[in-house]
């Protein structure tokens, strides 16, 4: 142990060779230090280093001190701010070893390789400086009679210039990493809402700090004082925007988006960052955030390399977006076709898109069928229901509307629908990679009068051997048809259609999708006018 407490006489170690510390001395007080830690057992070491280096500047940005009096104590502290640029470590202080045994923690137990380490030892002879440098992972080794002012000047700016070499290295390492993962979920997600999040959080998650920040699009329209951009997104401070896309209370910023669209090009004049983006088809979007410090070069050039890969996310989403565009068109196309031949069709098909989606919600408020509401079934079910009966354009007209009751060779006549309408939107959907609205459509065209106990037509599937968008469908199909006039019926009350629905549960319907029914019905939460009888 090192109990002598006297700085000793020669030179004065610490004190001696006083100059001017920087090359700089302008330091912008936005930007984040370098924080050096110092781990002595010795208060007047703590007192003289903090003397001799706490003006020391390098790139621009001071030095933060922290202190611990033993292994444990800078272990700890060591664990708690992974950012530590530098450790000034003594060799003796509660055990001979303690200062070599803390090297190994640092670089084993917390995995922190970055960190750079000077050992500093007042008795040379328990750690021979050979043996130190071989057998651990640090960067330098001194007596303390050796560090003088301009010694210790010298030895922190190097091991500063070392640890900012590997911190470029790693954050270009590990800021790639997360640019290569964040972009694989920009190109999972399927609106611009939800794509204006996304951008948002790897932003944040990029430059490893939660910040205040928000997406813009230009769209061309200013205003009343207002910007020529729509909020897409905003997170924090900021939130308040994606309601009034009012920026008059923020003119700075305004003046930085306005710049950076007017130049194309991003802006980095802290606090006010704007990233710029663009894509192939010319849109132009605007992202503002506000990290605590100044950003560096590194982090820059990481964020230039995200937006290209923004850029071409949203360029997927374009695609996306327009392909299920051309997707709606067919159905809607193939729904007017059934339409054109009856002029009540039109109406009764919006009110089962609109029971469908209602249902398919309920079910999974209900948690029932788990593996079948997936996203993508939610988001399909709707839509392809309109196309339930696209099967009817090949059923003769005496057929269609007849208004009494068909015989059972008109009946097998109708019945054909059902399959007709499955093998052309089954034949359609082939050309479409993946589950489509055309292949939901020919599941619940093909199967939406098939009965749950087995009896239906055309197949007489039963149970969950019927796609689930089908049984959906054949309750809507039922409950709707029930409450509304058609050439061979009139309309029935609410509690006669109830009725009949509630006494085929398990039979006709599958007796889940009839206790949601019953529930949206109780609750007035039908999306539709229910007619008054």
């Amino acid at each position: 142990m090192n109990n002598n407490n006297d700085l000793p006489d020669e030179d004065n170690w610490l004190l001696d060779d006083a100059q001017e510390a920087s090359d700089d001395t302008t330091q912008s007080p936005l930007k984040r230090p370098w924080k050096v830690l110092i781990i002595d057992d010795e208060k007047d070491v703590h007192t003289a280093t903090r003397l001799a280096i706490q003006d020391i500047r390098f790139k621009d940005k001071a030095l933060a001190l922290l202190y611990a009096s033993s292994a444990e104590e800078g272990f700890q502290v060591i664990a708690a701010n992974p950012d530590l640029a530098l450790v000034l470590l003594d060799v003796v202080m509660e055990t001979d070893d303690a200062g070599l045994r803390l090297v190994r923690r640092i670089r084993s137990e917390l995995n922190n390789q970055t960190v750079r380490i000077v050992l500093r030892t007042g008795q040379p002879g328990q750690a021979p400086e050979q043996e130190v440098i071989l057998d651990y992972d640090i960067n330098d080794y001194k007596t303390k009679t050796e560090l003088t002012v301009q010694k210790l000047f010298t030895t922190v700016i190097a091991s500063l210039r070392a640890y900012e070499n590997l911190l470029t290295i790693e954050k270009n390492r590990q800021g790639l990493a997360k640019i290569l993962e964040g972009a694989g979920d920009l190109y999972q997600l399927h609106s611009l809402k939800e794509f204006a999040s996304g951008v948002l959080k790897q932003v944040s998650t990029l430059l490893d700090v939660g910040m205040d920040g928000i997406l813009c699009v230009e769209n061309g329209n200013q205003a009343n004082g207002r910007l020529a951009v729509e909020v897409l997104a905003a997170t924090g401070s900021y939130e308040y925007l994606t309601h009034t896309n009012d920026f008059s209370a923020l003119p700075e910023l305004a003046e930085a988006i306005t710049e950076s669209l007017s130049k194309k090009k991003s802006i980095y004049r802290h606090p006010y960052d704007v990233l710029y983006i663009t894509s192939q088809n010319n849109r132009e979007f605007v992202v503002h955030f506000s990290p605590p410090w100044p950003l560096e070069d590194i982090e820059r050039n990481l964020l230039e390399v995200f937006c290209q890969r923004i850029s071409a996310a949203y360029d997927n989403l374009y695609l996306y977006q327009q392909l299920r565009k051309s997707q709606e068109a067919t159905v809607v196309a193939l729904a007017d076709l059934a339409e054109f031949r009856d002029s009540d069709t039109g109406q009764h098909v919006l009110r089962v898109q609109k029971l469908t989606d209602a249902l398919a919600n309920e079910l999974k408020k209900m948690k029932c069928y788990p593996q079948d509401l997936t996203s993508e079934f939610m988001e399909m079910v709707g839509m392809a229901s309109i196309l339930h009966d696209v099967g009817k354009v090949g059923t003769p007209d005496h057929i269609l509307f007849k208004p009494g009751k068909l015989d059972p060779d008109e009946r097998t006549i109708m019945e054909q629908h059902a399959n007709i309408g499955a093998q052309i939107l089954h034949k359609a959907s082939l050309m479409v990679e993946g589950n489509s609205y055309l292949a939901f459509g020919s599941e619940i065209a093909g199967g939406h009068h098939e009965h749950y106990d087995g009896s239906g037509y055309p197949q007489r599937m039963r149970g969950g051997d019927i796609p689930l968008s089908a049984r959906i469908v054949a309750v809507v199909d039922v409950f709707d048809a029930l409450l509304h006039k058609r050439p061979y019926k009139e309309p029935w009350t609410l509690t006669e259609t109830m009725d009949y629905i509630k006494a085929r549960a398990g039979s006709q319907f599958d007796p889940h999708v009839v206790t949601a029914l019953v529930a949206l019905v109780s609750e007035n939460r039908v999306p539709f006018d229910i007619p008054k009888i």
